[in-house]
C-alpha cells in the first residue's frame, strides 16, 4: 500500500506543478484578450491545452491508483475519494499530512486558476457583446441609409445591399 501512496503522491505532485505552470499562462491570457491579440491568443490557448492534456492524463493515473488502493483496503461502497483517504490514514500521520497537504495546494492552485478563468470569460463576453454591438449598428446604418421611397415604391422588392437573411445571433 506504501508504493501505492507514493504513486499517488507523485501523481499529484506532478498535477500540482502543472496547475502552477497554467496560472502564469491564464494570467498573460488577460492581458491578450485586453489587448485583442489574437495571434497570441491562439498560441496560448494551444499552451494550455498541451497542459490540459497532461493533466487530464494524470487524471486517469490517479483515478487507477485511487482504485487500487480501494482494492487493497477492501472499501467497495461509499464515495472514495482523497479526502476519505486521509482520513483512513490516521494511524500512517506522515502520510496523511503529505496527502493532506498535496490536496490543500492543490485547492488553492485550481481555486487560484479558476478566478483566473472567470476573469478571462467575462472579458471574453464583454467583447463578444462588443462585437454584436458595432455588428448591429453597422447593419442599421446601412438599412438607414438606403431606405429611400418613391411614389412607387411600394411596387417593387428591394434588396438592401449588405443584408441578408442569415442571422449572426446563431
Amino acid at each position: 500500500m506504501a508504493s501505492l501512496i507514493d504513486e499517488l503522491k507523485s501523481i499529484l505532485n506532478e498535477e500540482l506543478a502543472i496547475y502552477k505552470e497554467l496560472i502564469p499562462i491564464s494570467e498573460a491570457k488577460t492581458r491578450i484578450i485586453v489587448e485583442n491579440n489574437l495571434e497570441a491568443l491562439q498560441e496560448i490557448t494551444g499552451r494550455e491545452q498541451a497542459a490540459i492534456d497532461r493533466i487530464m492524463s494524470l487524471e486517469r493515473k490517479r483515478e487507477a491508483v485511487m482504485n487500487d488502493i480501494r482494492t487493497v483496503i477492501n472499501r467497495r461502497t461509499g464515495e472514495f475519494n482523497l479526502r476519505t483517504l486521509i482520513a483512513l490514514l490516521g494511524k500512517q500521520p506522515d502520510q496523511q499530512q503529505a496527502l493532506s497537504k498535496l490536496r490543500d495546494e492543490l485547492n488553492d492552485a485550481v481555486g487560484r486558476l479558476v478566478n483566473v478563468n472567470d476573469r478571462n470569460k467575462a472579458l471574453i463576453e464583454q467583447s463578444l457583446e462588443m462585437i454584436e454591438f458595432n455588428m448591429n449598428f453597422i447593419q442599421s446604418t446601412r438599412i438607414v441609409a438606403d431606405n429611400t421611397y418613391t411614389k412607387r415604391a411600394s411596387k417593387y422588392e428591394t434588396h438592401i445591399p449588405g443584408t441578408s437573411m442569415f442571422d449572426a445571433k446563431q
